[in-house]
């Protein structure tokens, strides 16, 4: 059963992988890009919307959310773009990861953060 679990993962991850080719393809709608970077983004970012750390529901919405948000964006995108978009993926398994990617990602969830702080801290009136 968990060699089942490992193997739902890994496809996911190869559907994710796919989607972030098909956001980079001309042929895909504007709407499926859009729609697609934001289940991707989520994806390898490290922060999530429930904590990991929180027993069960940590992972509840890798569970869920992502899922749902896979398979709505693949019904948008054309079979054969998603079936170039697979072999892609596909061929990447296995190859070393980005840190430089890695960096950007959190250095950007961080700006948004401290910019979001900013801006409430002067909402609340807490700066000079």
């Amino acid at each position: 059963m968990i060699d089942h679990w490992r193997r739902k993962a890994r496809d996911l991850k190869r559907e994710t992988s796919a989607l972030y080719f098909a956001v980079r393809d001309p042929r895909v709608p504007w709407y499926a890009k859009a729609l697609a970077a934001g289940v991707v983004a989520y994806v390898f970012s490290p922060i999530d919307l429930i904590p990991d750390f929180i027993p069960l529901l940590g992972y509840l919405d890798e569970l869920l959310i992502l899922p749902l948000g896979v398979m709505v964006v693949r019904a948008m995108i054309p079979e054969d773009v998603l079936a170039e978009c697979r072999q892609r993926a596909t061929r990447l398994e296995g190859q070393p990861r980005s840190w430089i990617a890695a960096v950007v990602i959190v250095a950007t969830w961080l700006a948004l953060a401290l910019a979001g702080g900013y801006w409430l801290a002067g909402w609340l009136g807490w700066s000079r």
